[in-house]
Order: structure tokens, then C-alpha cells, then sequence
């Protein structure tokens, strides 16, 4: 039975007091699982992040408690430290922490008010941001994401047949990943800081001269952008079943449940190289215990499925095209404007370079960050596959309702766990109905008093109804809106429909390439549904709330991405 505190969830500390799921949904959506957090996340990504804002300059190491409060987890669910983001306003040169609220909440009414503490301010650090941010806003590359990406790859590279492995050598291999996911993700934290100061000075410029609503498009059509990758080589893919009258028949009867035997050479060794480099990515990639397009193929194929339907006018390289070609049209005419005033011009150059190389190196980095998480995934599927077969779990997702603390007492005695990762799983799954607080605020309420996803009432929107949220790829479209919350069964999304959803990671990407625009209830403009939005050139607004519970499924709406609004046309 669900108790008033899950076996992984967190207390706030005195000095780390607030935490927030503001832009927690883009990475971790659903409860985490037991594993997952314990073995990629507290034993990785959470030392990472820790080590991130100390060599950024936020803090000294030992500020930090043990385990470090970078993240939090309650009820499952994943959430951002409040408190450390603050921070970043309190002690970087020209910030406040009111300007770290305005950015993450938009006046949210369960936002606490910040109360300064005297250990919070500090001149060692404030020079040090200061001396950070010279560096970040005049270097053109950034060698350790470039290195750490090629670390990344090789892990996958160096897979060894794990068929082949004992349990022993499974968990040890899946026991080196740690580091590297450690490794990784101290470099997120200094590419997720550092991608908000490109658009940031470029709003600040162009605010002066009434032209902010052009800062969204000159972030758009960056180029580079690992993620928008995936959904270029899925295109590629898609154009082979399109163009293979053998292939798309077997699609119509089958998708996803395909036979490789009836899949052309060609489209298999691309299929394979597609999966070699991008099979860590995938719903929740971020929890080992998720599946991704490698360990889910069924997910591969119905996204497929979706994309072949489009005709070639929908490839992402034009798009991505007329949008780098606009950017540079408003680059050459805000350079004309400030010509006469050197300061403008210089701050509008720093702007751009800075907003070029730090978006691109973040979805960069976040690729290489998912990769030893999924190498970690391939290891504890293998092993649970042998148990299911032994009849020690009933399902490979059982294996991951241990803690790493227990895996070795698994290991020897498999037996001896079979009911109680039962009994954990029955626990898990009551998670999801949850609906976690915005804010956790010095006590987390007893999960008893959480409200139940299943009993909230939302209230429908109305014809002439006008949603607002944040402005984040500019366009406007009109369109039949298709309420989707699983990316893994995309199949009621029709080409040129509008995707409303919750929020999105990269598995999300193919639903991008049939959609018109798109809608989300989370995000802001650096968010992953808002970059491949630009990238691939179609509108979308994030951030606009409850979206996905209150338009109804086939209503006609205009999402107007440069203005940040949603207009309700006509219902279903």
C-alpha cells in the first residue's frame, strides 16, 4: 500500500528549502523508478549537477549536503531545486533572484518570496560568475561538450555482446556509466545556464526599439542542432517506405509490428546505423527503466509510420532552410539599424554568437548525457529478460523497482526479491495518478493529501477564447488539434493536424515532421518542443496552461507561434 512518503523521495533540507516542476516535466514527466533514480540519477546525474554549478562559479562543493539537494524528488517526481537557481541570481553581477523567479514562474501564486540568508551573497563567487560569463560570451567553441560527445559515442561503440556477459559483468559494465553520466552532465549545467544569454541580451536590445517579437525568430534556424538530427534521419528513413510500394504495403497491414524479412538491405543497415547513434532516445530517456527507439522498436516503427504518410514538401531541410534564410535577413537588417551605435551593435553580435553556440551545445550535450544512461538500460534489460525467463520477475520493467543498494542481494538471491518488487511495482504504478505540487515549500505534503490526476475537473475552453502563452517559434497556422500524451502511439496524429500535448523530450521529434504547430502545456524558449519547433519551421506555443486537458481532441484552433497565443475557432 502507498504510503505518505515513497522509498526515494527527498526532505527539503534548511538550507535548500524549495523546489519547483517548473521545467522538471521536460525532463522527467512520470515518477522516476527506484533504479533509475538511485542508481543514474543520485549515483550520477545528481553529483553532476552539483559539480556543474561549482565550476560554473555558483557555488563551493561544500555548500552542498550529502547527498547534494541539486535536484529533488517527491512523490516520484522529479523537481528542480528553487533554492539553487536563486542563487544564481543573488550572486550573479546584474541578476536578482526576482529575475530567476520572473524567468521560471510568470507570478505563480504558490511562489514563496525570497528571503536572504547570510550565507547567500558572496564576492568570491560574484567574480568568479563575472570572470564565467567573459568567457561564455566571447569564445566560439566549447571544447569539452565536443569531447565529451565523442565519450559519449564510444560508450556506445564499445558495447560488448551483452548476451554474453555473466550478472556480474552486466551490473559492473552498467556500474561504469556512473561516471561518465556524471562527467556529462557537470557540462549540461554549464551549457543549460549559459544558452538563456543569447536570447536574453537579444530581448534587452530589441525591447529598446519595439522589436522583441523577432528575437524567437533569430534563434531559429541555428543549424547544429543534435536533436533536430534525429528527425532529418527519420525523414530519410520514412522517404524509403514511402518510395517502396512493398514496404508501405506492409506498413498499412502491420505498423508497428513489423518483419524485418519483409524491409529492404538498404533500409535495414540505415535503420541500424539510425539506432547505433540515436537508440538512447525516447520517452522519459532520462529513467534506464523508460524505453527508447533500441529497446522499444515497436516505437521506432509507429513514429515511422506516422512520417511516411507526409509528402516530400514536408521535408525538415526546407524548412529548416526558409527559416536560416529569414534569420539572416533579420540579422543583415538589425545590423543596418545599429550601425550608428557601436554599443547596440556590439551587444546584438555578442547576442547572436552567444545564442548560436550555447543552444546548440546544450541539445548536444543532453544527447551525449542520455547515452551512458542508456548503456545502463541495455544491461539491467538483459538481466531482467534472464529472470523472466528463470521466473524470478514477471516482467522485464520489475527489475527496475529495485534500489541500486539492493542489486547485489538480487543478483545472488533473486528469489528472495520476487514478491517484494511486486508489491513495489503495484506502489509504483499509483504514482501516476498523482499531481504533484508546483512547489514543494520547506515541507512536502504527506502523498495522502496529494489530488488524484483521475478526480481534477478542468474547465473546456470556448469558441473566441484566445490562450496565452510563451511566444517560441514564430509562424501562425490554423489547423484541427490533436490532443496526444504517449509519443510511443502517435497514430491518431494526421499530417498537417496540430499537436497538443503536455510537454515533449526527443521522442516527440517524428510527431513534429506531420504536424502543422504545435501546443504545449510546459516549456519556454529554450525548451526541447520550442527548438525543434524553429528548427523544422512550423509555429508553437509553450507554456500554455492545462492546454491539453482543456482544448478537446479534433477542436479548430490558430496557433500564432510569434505572438504566443492560441485562438479557439470552432469545437468538435
Amino acid at each position: 500500500m502507498l504510503g505518505d512518503k515513497w522509498i526515494t523521495d527527498r526532505t527539503p533540507t534548511e538550507k535548500f528549502p524549495h523546489y519547483t516542476r517548473a521545467n522538471g516535466a521536460d525532463v522527467l514527466a512520470d515518477p522516476v523508478t527506484p533504479l533509475g533514480w538511485t542508481w543514474s540519477w543520485e549515483s550520477g546525474v545528481v553529483l553532476g549537477c552539483r559539480d556543474g554549478f561549482v565550476s560554473y562559479g555558483v557555488f563551493d562543493a561544500d555548500e552542498y549536503g550529502d547527498p547534494p539537494e541539486s535536484f529533488g524528488l517527491f512523490g516520484g517526481y522529479f523537481y528542480n531545486c528553487l533554492t539553487q537557481a536563486r542563487m544564481m541570481g543573488v550572486r550573479q553581477p546584474g541578476a536578482t533572484p526576482e529575475m530567476v523567479d520572473d524567468a521560471y514562474f510568470d507570478a505563480h501564486p504558490d511562489v514563496p518570496p525570497y528571503v536572504p540568508e547570510d550565507w547567500h551573497e558572496s564576492e568570491v563567487h560574484s567574480q568568479r560568475l563575472e570572470k564565467n560569463a567573459e568567457y561564455l560570451l566571447g569564445t566560439d567553441s566549447h571544447p569539452p561538450i565536443e569531447e565529451l560527445k565523442i565519450l559519449a559515442q564510444d560508450l556506445r561503440d564499445s558495447r560488448p555482446d551483452l548476451t554474453a556477459l555473466t550478472l556480474s559483468e552486466l551490473v559492473e559494465r552498467a556500474r561504469e556509466m556512473q561516471y561518465p553520466t556524471r562527467q556529462i552532465f557537470d557540462q549540461h549545467v554549464m551549457a543549460s545556464l549559459a544558452a538563456s544569454n543569447g536570447p536574453a541580451i537579444l530581448t534587452g536590445i530589441l525591447t529598446e526599439v519595439g522589436r522583441e517579437a523577432d528575437v524567437v525568430k533569430l534563434v531559429t534556424g541555428i543549424g547544429n542542432v543534435d536533436s533536430a538530427e534525429i528527425g532529418r534521419e527519420l525523414w530519410t528513413l520514412s522517404r524509403m517506405i514511402r518510395n517502396s510500394e512493398t514496404m508501405s504495403a506492409h506498413f498499412d497491414e502491420s505498423s508497428p509490428n513489423i518483419d524485418s524479412d519483409l524491409l529492404s538491405d538498404e533500409f535495414k543497415e540505415s535503420l541500424e546505423g539510425f539506432l547505433h547513434r540515436h537508440g538512447s532516445r525516447g520517452p522519459n530517456e532520462w529513467d534506464p527503466g523508460s524505453d527508447t527507439y533500441e529497446s522499444n522498436l515497436s516505437l521506432t516503427f509507429s513514429q515511422l509510420d506516422l512520417i511516411r504518410k507526409q509528402d516530400d514538401s514536408a521535408d525538415p531541410l526546407l524548412a529548416f532552410e526558409r527559416n536560416a534564410s529569414e534569420r539572416e535577413r533579420l540579422r543583415a537588417e538589425f545590423e543596418e539599424m545599429f550601425a550608428e551605435n557601436e554599443e547596440a551593435l556590439g551587444m546584438f553580435s555578442v547576442g547572436m554568437k552567444a545564442g548560436e553556440l550555447w543552444m546548440a551545445l546544450r541539445e548536444r550535450n543532453k544527447c551525449s548525457a542520455v547515452k551512458p544512461i542508456h548503456e545502463v538500460r541495455m544491461c539491467f534489460n538483459e538481466i531482467a529478460d534472464r529472470m523472466v525467463v528463470e521466473g524470478h520477475l514477471d516482467s522485464r520493467k520489475q527489475i527496475y523497482m529495485l534500489l541500486e543498494e539492493e542489486v547485489d542481494g538480487f543478483i545472488s538471491d533473486p528469489s528472495s526479491y520476487t514478491d517484494l518488487l511486486r508489491e513495489r511495482e503495484v506502489d509504483y504504478k499509483l504514482l501516476f495518478d498523482l499531481d504533484p505540487p508546483f512547489i514543494v515549500n520547506t515541507v512536502c505534503p504527506p502523498l495522502s493529501e496529494w489530488p488524484r490526476k483521475s478526480d481534477l475537473d478542468y474547465s473546456p475552453v470556448t469558441v473566441g477564447e484566445i490562450m496565452q502563452g510563451n511566444a517560441c517559434s514564430p509562424g501562425t497556422y490554423t489547423g484541427k488539434a490533436r490532443v496526444i500524451l504517449d509519443a510511443s502511439n502517435p497514430s491518431a496524429l494526421e499530417p498537417g493536424e496540430i499537436l497538443v500535448t503536455f510537454n515533449t523530450d526527443p521522442a516527440w521529434t517524428p510527431l513534429f515532421l506531420a504536424a502543422g504547430a504545435v501546443v504545449v502545456d510546459l516549456g519556454a524558449v529554450a525548451s526541447h518542443a520550442s527548438i525543434v519547433s524553429r528548427e523544422l519551421g512550423i509555429p508553437c506555443v509553450a507554456s500554455a496552461t492545462d492546454a491539453s486537458k482543456r482544448i478537446p481532441d479534433g477542436a479548430t484552433i490558430t496557433v500564432d507561434g510569434a505572438e504566443g497565443t492560441v485562438t479557439i475557432l470552432e469545437l468538435p
